[in-house]
């Protein structure tokens, strides 16, 4: 049983961005370029979706991780991908299926805090309970593209919707994360309170990554 997380007060984040800002965000960064999409594609699905408080993301089919990561930002730095992840693409969906389409909507997202210091084994099984799908890695860097403030210290996220199947069928122990870099280690001083695309143990805990989530997809 996931052991009670500290309470923390933290600010509630507010709705993603309307639709037809977060069209603009994504030009800006260049990631219709990167998912070979034109400009007005993006303005036109945003402007016919009319679903503000939803998170518009492009299927990662079009714009694999490893490219979306350096796009992020924080304290005037870009975000990166750990070095000992140089597989980061290859984990994919597992029992979930974004919209057969380029770009899709998702629906209420949530950080997971209330789920800090559960593992991803435990958090798993309740977050379907609750009628919630866990964020692919794509998703969740998407997320913090259009709400840079959805990473804040002690309080990050992991995307478990994404996993590595090994060759031999079983799953790799690794679930990708996404939070803020102290400069430790291989990161680099430099890369202090950079984004940091990493992973975690599947069945360890940790007190300041919840498990970001979405109520639901579709195009």
């Amino acid at each position: 049983m996931a052991t009670e997380s500290p309470t923390v007060e933290l600010p509630q984040l507010p709705p993603p961005p309307p639709l037809a800002d977060q069209a603009e965000r994504l030009i800006e960064l260049g990631v219709h370029t990167l998912a070979k999409l034109p400009a007005e594609e993006l303005r036109a699905f945003a402007a016919q979706a009319g679903r503000d408080g939803t998170l518009l993301a492009v299927h990662p089919d079009r714009v694999p991780a490893s490219a979306l990561a350096p796009l992020l930002s924080r304290a005037g730095k870009p975000g990166f991908v750990v070095v000992d992840m140089p597989d980061v693409d290859d984990f994919a969906p597992v029992g979930i299926e974004p919209p057969d389409a380029p770009l899709y909507l998702l629906d209420a997202v949530d950080r997971g805090d209330d789920k800090a210091n559960w593992s991803p084994e435990e958090a798993l099984p309740t977050l379907t309970e609750q009628g919630r799908s866990p964020l692919l890695l794509s998703e969740g860097i998407h997320w913090v593209l259009q709400q840079p403030e959805a990473l804040a210290r002690n309080r990050c996220f992991m995307t478990i919707g994404s996993r590595l199947r090994k060759a031999n069928g079983a799953f790799d122990a690794r679930t990708p994360a996404i939070w803020i870099s102290n400069g430790t280690g291989r990161d680099g001083k430099e890369r202090r309170d950079a984004p940091k695309v990493g992973w975690c143990w599947w069945g360890n805990r940790h007190t300041w990554l919840g498990f970001a989530s979405t109520t639901g997809r579709g195009a």
